[in-house]
């Protein structure tokens, strides 16, 4: 079930992440490439991403659907039958289509971010509840403030961050803290470690210099990852 969860939410995403991968002053898009209107469900932000004629447009439908549904079928055979399977399983989809647009217009719309973080804190408090949940939601909440804090401090200091990821950092922290404070300081490390060696693999084949930013929200999200399945 989580494959085909991950799988179908994934056909959705490159719908979404066309329309988002644009510069901060730019509209969303509203149109395909072949210049035919956006129309469809939820206002034309959900459907497939093909053209009236057919051609497919953003970025490689198998792909993303391929790593949404891995994603998701990880995540459910490390967490097993409990509460905040399902919040990891709502959540990963969207993780990856932040993923998607980081990397294509180095930006993490606040469109995502801001509401992916209440989400993660609301679904989380609700499988706090239940019986047999693996986590605290009190850390959880803290963890959230502690590393949208930091991300924040690092965005004042440090010219290799953006405020997309201080507002990203909002929903990790809530996710890695949901474990504890061992796994937000392990999910941090990682994607910190991803993204260094991003940067430096670019600087060796030439393709970046010292100064270059990079897309880190794909590496955050990673590392984010890797500590939900080292909690789990």
């Amino acid at each position: 079930m989580a494959v085909l969860w991950g799988a179908g939410a994934g056909l959705l995403i490159p719908r979404a992440a066309y329309r988002l991968s644009v510069p901060p002053e730019e509209p969303w898009r509203a149109m395909c490439p072949a210049g035919h209107p956006l129309a469809g469900i939820a206002g034309g932000w959900l459907g497939l991403a093909r053209c009236t004629g057919g051609d497919p447009y953003g970025p490689s439908a198998p792909l993303v659907t391929a790593v949404s549904a891995v994603a998701c079928a990880v995540l459910a055979t490390a967490t097993g039958a409990c509460p905040e399977l399902v919040v990891w399983l709502l959540l990963a989809p969207v993780g990856v289509l932040l993923a998607v647009v980081d990397f294509a217009a180095h930006r993490l719309p606040d469109a995502l971010t801001l509401p992916l973080a209440a989400a993660a804190l609301v679904l989380l408090g609700g499988a706090a509840l239940v019986p047999g949940a693996g986590g605290s939601w009190t850390s959880a909440l803290l963890g959230s403030l502690l590393l949208g804090a930091c991300y924040f401090v690092l965005f004042l200091i440090s010219h290799g961050f953006g405020f997309g990821d201080v507002k990203l950092a909002l929903t990790l922290g809530a996710v890695l803290g949901w474990y504890g404070w061992a796994i937000v300081l392990i999910g941090t490390f990682a994607g910190y470690l991803l993204g260094a060696l991003y940067g430096i693999g670019l600087m060796v084949a030439g393709r970046a210099g010292r100064a270059s930013r990079i897309p880190f929200g794909p590496f955050l999200l990673t590392g984010a990852f890797v500590g939900v399945l080292l909690g789990s």
